[in-house]
């Protein structure tokens, strides 16, 4: 499998600097760029096609979401990990709306922070552990008036089969190939899940499922 091939961003030079040799060092990973300045992402993204963009939250010229917005409606579906030193569930309500693949926090230790990059980029979702109860919070506050069981019950089977799948962490290329469907078909299911269940992303909707219990064997 070759490495992950990865795009920074962060306006503090020391932990974009830093980030980058822990990641190619230590993770084995390959850094394509660290950029400092957003404007300079949608034309890298663009030209180098990167399994994964970590991007900081809190940047003076503009922060992670906006500019994710912006990657966005540019049509660039690259796949995102926010890394900051927000620990508000504001901030990760925030970001699972905008379909980030993670949420990850400066402060975590930094073996955890490779780790978690690693994943990330081979199609996992990765949350910071101090943020799985503010994400459990969450997921209870969007399902008010209704309960599991009800919510699972307005998924089809095939919609429950990919749900499984999203509770592994796969990626839809990975759940297309299992259940021998089109990447597109899997992609319509996974818009439908989140609507029926009242969730904003994958990360919701993978954290539902294990607490659903309706997750099979890693």
């Amino acid at each position: 499998m070759s490495a992950p091939r990865l795009v920074l961003v962060d306006d503090h030079s020391l932990c974009r600097t830093g980030l980058s040799d822990l990641l190619r060092q230590r993770g084995g990973m390959e850094v394509l760029a660290a950029l400092a300045d957003p404007d300079q992402v949608v034309a890298v993204l663009r030209e180098q096609r990167p399994d994964l963009l970590v991007l900081d939250l809190r940047m003076p010229a503009v922060d992670g979401l906006t500019l994710l917005q912006r990657i966005r409606a540019e049509g660039l579906d690259t796949p995102v990990v926010i890394l900051t030193m927000s620990d508000s569930e504001t901030d990760l309500a925030a970001a699972l709306r905008a379909g980030v693949r993670g949420y990850l926090l400066k402060d975590m230790e930094p073996e955890d922070v490779i780790t978690a990059i690693g994943n990330a980029a081979r199609g996992e979702l990765v949350v910071a552990p101090a943020m799985t109860l503010k994400l459990a919070q969450l997921l209870q506050d969007g399902s008010k008036g209704r309960n599991r069981g009800d919510l699972l019950a307005s998924l089809t089977e095939r919609e429950r089969q990919i749900l499984d799948h999203l509770a592994r962490g796969e990626s839809n290329k990975t759940i297309a190939r299992a259940l021998e469907i089109s990447h597109d078909t899997v992609k319509l299911h996974v818009r439908h899940i989140l609507a029926k269940l009242n969730l904003s992303s994958r990360v919701e909707a993978a954290v539902f499922a294990v607490e659903a219990r309706v997750a099979g064997p890693r």
